[in-house]
């Protein structure tokens, strides 16, 4: 630990004394979190305050009446549901005609309950891929602590059972999918040879029904620095494609087809290719960065152009390259997707929804936009790839979720789900304003208060801004009741860093910018001050991974303009995240801490380094999972250590054991959670009834 009149210098192993807080599951390091669970879960679920927050936070997750959404499939609805019966969940599916119904009959495929009682396994639902055309047969992946690695196994929907002797894999983050019905694609990382740096697959395996895993037959791979390799099969119409992919990094990629002679032969797209998918012999992609086509066509961010697949595949050379959706100012784009006879583009117009259909007639693109609710959040929930159905999803922050269903490609649309409202949203008012960071650049954020509000209220500021993921207004019940209906406000900041505004709103805060975000975020918390929206000691912030980063940089850095840090699941060591699997991964959006010039601008910022004894730091509350395999625990256990070892005993600390990164699992320890959140926040900030 330096001394408290000395600037931290970068962790290095010899240096730094809470290392022994990276083993995971040591004896040592789990007795320093069990130790640390008991003081924060006797101090927040001690206070009387907490056990009707729970309750409340435990009804809204499990209600009978949350939104069911789902994928149609072949005439059947896929839906994943739990409540408080079904902790672990069930899947099942019904109807498309039921599922437009008021109560739907739902026939259950798997309930986890059962399985882990009969197993003896808390498993966690983590998808299935499905074999065409019947779609009846499934490679199901479990988790068994809700972290990313899952175990494979191949399932029978119509006996609903697993199939004796089918393919099955043990737990791992390898990739399964479908190549016909007695072979199966892995793109593998069962073995550290088949892994990269990051943990991810490396390679990729055709693996034969009858034979062992460890016998499957490579057909691709990529090499140990790349982020991750994967594969999968495409139809387009009667064609069917086996795309293999290089990703190098989080942006920037290699995409190949393999071709009949056994060739893999790379699609000759930029590196930042995005957005991509194939269409009635089209395909389409976006850029990240201004790329000049073999035919001059200057293709821009948040544009979407498309090439004739076909002829490159006959040819091996690209023809014309057309524009479909030119670039507009403030207007990104969030996603595209596609039916069997129509394409969707998603797009985010200064950070509100709306959805562009696509058709490709007698050669040309035709563009019309679906007839969606406007001004608020839009989501594409699903697209049938070989069907007609598509529903869209809306929401803002005081506008109940809903399900828009159409069965003819977005051209008869008609609400068949609406969430309940699920707290008083009459007295308030959502708006948009903007704040001057420290160079300039204007910040949106939202703020969501009484309409009525006459001076300063306790309120929460949540940020994440990086890997290009927008933050959108969206409805959230446990919020609304547990926060907003007791006279507090809600801010939510769309810093550089984030996609809310297309790559270039990402890129201004990466690497070495990414001080611009930090400084988005205090200068929206400033803003939100000179407002009279709150003050300083009644303001809060909270973000997740990424966001955990950027509220204990803001807590380094900016102690003075809070009153409360709320830091989930975060990276806080920024010299040592690459030594953490898989921290390697995120080398394309932190910078490498092993080279000297990357080094110099993370040890700038670099939470952990940054602890004075000193300072006069505000109340903190540092969460994070033991299944954590994606961020990993020892970022807040050490965090917690250093602010408490300088003397900072309001540094609180909880991990929870199951639930990995996104919290995945039973909803009972999620609720427990976020009450505790609350009553951190309403002992920090006060004014809560």
């Amino acid at each position: 630990m330096t001394s408290s009149t000395t600037k931290a210098q970068p962790s290095q192993e010899a240096g730094d004394q809470f290392l022994w807080l990276e083993e995971r599951t040591s004896k040592e390091a789990l007795d320093w979190v069990h130790r640390q669970n008991e003081v924060t879960v006797g101090e927040l679920q001690g206070d009387p305050s907490y056990q009707p927050l729970f309750e409340t936070a435990l009804d809204l997750m499990t209600a009978e009446d949350n939104i069911a959404a789902g994928n149609a499939i072949a005439g059947h609805v896929y839906n994943f549901w739990q409540d408080k019966t079904n902790a672990l969940g069930l899947w099942r599916r019904t109807t498309v005609a039921s599922y437009k119904t008021d109560k739907p009959e739902w026939e259950t495929i798997i309930d986890f309950d059962q399985l882990a009682a009969k197993e003896g396994i808390k498993w966690v639902f983590g998808g299935a891929s499905r074999l065409y055309p019947d779609f009846n047969r499934c490679l199901v992946s479990m988790s068994p602590d809700g972290g990313d690695a899952s175990v494979m196994r191949e399932f029978d929907i119509a006996s609903k059972s697993f199939v004796d002797g089918g393919f099955q894999a043990p737990a791992s983050k390898s990739g399964f999918g479908w190549l016909d019905e007695d072979t199966v694609i892995v793109s593998a990382a069962l073995e550290e040879a088949d892994q990269t740096e990051s943990g991810y697959p490396r390679v990729v395996k055709l693996w034969k029904r009858g034979t062992k895993l460890e016998d499957a037959m490579e057909i691709f791979a990529g090499r140990k620095e790349d982020l991750a390799v994967g594969a999968g099969v495409e139809f387009d119409g009667e064609k069917r494609h086996l795309f293999l992919a290089r990703s190098l990094n989080f942006f920037a990629s290699h995409s190949f087809l393999s071709l009949p002679s056994g060739e893999n032969r790379r699609i000759p797209l930029p590196d930042d290719v995005a957005d991509t998918a194939l269409f009635k012999d089209q395909l389409v992609f976006a850029v990240r960065t201004p790329w000049m086509a073999p035919d001059g066509t200057a293709c821009q961010p948040d544009g979407l152009y498309s090439l004739d697949f076909a002829h490159w595949v006959e040819t091996g050379s690209f023809g014309a390259i057309e524009t479909l959706w030119a670039p507009a100012h403030r207007v990104s784009i969030a996603g595209i997707t596609r039916t069997q006879d129509r394409l969707f583009i998603n797009l985010m117009d200064n950070v509100r929804g709306k959805v562009i259909a696509c058709e490709r007639r007698e050669g040309a693109w035709s563009l019309k936009p679906v007839a969606l609710p406007e001004n608020g959040t839009v989501g594409i929930s699903h697209a049938e790839h070989f069907g007609s159905t598509v529903s869209f999803s809306f929401t803002d922050f005081l506008t109940p979720s809903s399900i828009i269903w159409s069965d003819d490609d977005g051209e008869t649309l008609a609400t068949v789900k609406s969430q309940p409202a699920r707290f008083d949203a009459s007295p308030l008012i959502s708006e948009q304003f903007e704040a001057r960071s420290k160079d300039g650049t204007m910040i949106p954020y939202f703020v969501v208060r009484r309409r009525d509000q006459k001076g300063p209220v306790p309120t929460l500021l949540y940020g994440y801004g990086g890997f290009e993921v927008p933050l959108q207004p969206g409805y959230a019940g446990v919020r609304g009741r547990l926060w907003l209906e007791k006279g507090n406000a809600y801010v939510q900041a769309c810093i550089r860093g984030g996609g809310e505004f297309g790559p270039a709103w990402h890129q201004a805060a990466l690497k070495g910018n990414r001080q611009n975000g930090f400084d988005d975020f205090a200068a929206v918390a400033q803003d939100i001050v000179k407002r009279g929206i709150a003050t300083a000691g009644s303001l809060g912030i909270q973000g997740g991974s990424n966001g955990g980063l950027l509220t204990g940089v803001s807590l380094t850095q900016h102690p003075e303009l809070f009153g409360a840090v709320i830091i989930e699941v975060p990276l806080l060591d920024m010299l040592r995240y690459t030594e953490l699997p898989p921290g390697a991964s995120w080398m394309a959006e932190y910078g490498d801490p092993s080279q000297p010039a990357d080094a110099k601008w993370l040890s700038a910022y670099s939470p952990y380094q940054h602890v004075e004894a000193e300072a006069d730091y505000p109340p903190v509350l540092l969460t994070t999972s033991t299944a954590d395999d994606r961020v990993h625990p020892g970022h807040a256990r050490k965090m917690a250590a250093r602010l408490q070892e300088a003397g900072h005993g309001k540094a609180l600390f909880f991990e929870e054991t199951e639930g990995g990164h996104g919290g995945r699992g039973d909803r009972r320890p999620q609720a427990a959670q976020t009450a505790m959140k609350y009553v951190f926040l309403q002992r920090a900030l006060g004014g809560m009834a």
